[in-house]
């Protein structure tokens, strides 16, 4: 009998490891010779209260199931890992975690992407100084060293020190490879980068080794919502730096190989087009640059909501080599069928084309 009671729950568990779990609405490619990136905002509505946590480790373990069906080759963040870098006294009014806490959190979630697909972080305002980038001081070093994940190691190229003399990932370039698109670097900036940087930067890109790639460039602070107007003149102590204005005019602009430029940091508290923002213009080598800004923490309640509603942009990079397919989806409601509907947002600043240069 008692064998017979092991072979039945044996043969259970043969079935139900049979029997996958239906996917939480699995997307796929418009085109299978495509490729894609995921673009996620400004994450740190969700790492402030420990209840919104688990909504940003949901986005990564999505990405981390899609990496094979979307063909995702990296995950792009526009920073602001958390809401304050450097502070033991949470103010109740506008989180109840510690910055200790809020790193751990974001750390645990970008777990679910180490060693599975390289992910690219732009630093922003709030994960330096303490409270408000009163200074360059940041914790992201330690929680986010180069040791963490191996797919690093593949694609990163190069790195430059940060304000504090660290070698970091803050400034990094990253290098990616497909048959229709040739050879493109991903280079990220610290936040307000310093000339030195943007210096770097620039004798990166027009060097030998990487004239002839395409660049995308992100850093956190770019242009702003609706219009798409260049930040400037921030209130922010941290020094010295250059503001959205400054790094189109020095780096964007006379470069000859960025196509594409990615941010976060703005946005106001409203509807979609208050989080989003989106331009072109036309470099001194007569190239078009989109440039894009996607930070929607003040969607699902306001600062103080759910952080974000789990709104991701799929960045499909189509066969032709020069199409970009933007979209907009959420796997907090994709994953249920009974919200799946809402998962996909269909407007003209939600699904749209981008047109990179050769």
């Amino acid at each position: 009998m008692r064998k017979l009671i092991i072979g039945g729950c044996l043969g259970m568990a043969l079935c139900w490891g049979v029997q996958a779990q239906d996917r939480a609405d699995r997307q796929q490619l418009e085109n299978e010779d495509s490729f894609s990136m995921i673009l996620l905002g400004d994450p740190q509505g969700y790492v402030k209260y420990d209840i919104n946590q688990p909504l940003f480790e949901l986005q990564t373990a999505w990405i981390a199931d899609n990496v094979d069906n979307l063909k995702i080759k990296t995950v792009l963040c526009t920073g602001d890992l958390v809401e304050q870098n450097d502070n033991l006294i949470p103010n109740r009014r506008m989180l109840n975690q510690t910055s200790r806490e809020m790193w751990q959190s974001v750390s645990r979630s970008f777990e679910r992407l180490d060693n599975v697909v390289p992910y690219i972080i732009s630093c922003g305002n709030h994960d330096y100084g303490y409270r408000h980038a009163e200074n360059g001081m940041t914790r992201f070093p330690e929680y986010f060293p180069i040791e963490r994940n191996r797919k690093w190691r593949d694609c990163a190229v190069a790195v430059f020190p940060n304000r504090n003399g660290v070698e970091s990932l803050e400034n990094a370039a990253f290098e990616f490879a497909d048959d229709r698109w040739g050879k493109l670097l991903v280079v990220c900036n610290e936040f307000a980068p310093r000339d030195e940087v943007l210096d770097w930067t620039k004798n990166l890109i027009s060097g030998d080794r990487f004239k002839n790639h395409r660049v995308i460039y992100i850093t956190h602070s770019l242009i702003g919502e609706k219009n798409g107007e260049r930040t400037d003149n921030e209130p922010y102590g941290i020094s010295p730096r250059n503001w959205g204005k400054q790094v189109w005019e020095k780096l964007i602009e006379p470069s000859e190989n960025i196509v594409l430029a990615l941010c976060g940091h703005m946005g106001e508290v409203g509807g979609f087009e208050d989080s989003v923002g989106y331009r072109v213009d036309r470099t001194a080598s007569g190239k078009d640059v989109p440039q894009m800004m996607f930070n929607v923490q003040t969607l699902g309640g306001g600062w103080e909501g759910n952080g974000g509603d789990g709104w991701l942009r799929i960045l499909e990079f189509m066969p032709d080599g020069t199409t970009v397919k933007v979209r907009t989806y959420s796997p907090l409601f994709g994953i249920s069928p009974s919200t799946r509907h809402l998962a996909h947002r269909r407007g003209e600043i939600d699904e749209f084309e981008m047109k990179l240069a050769r």
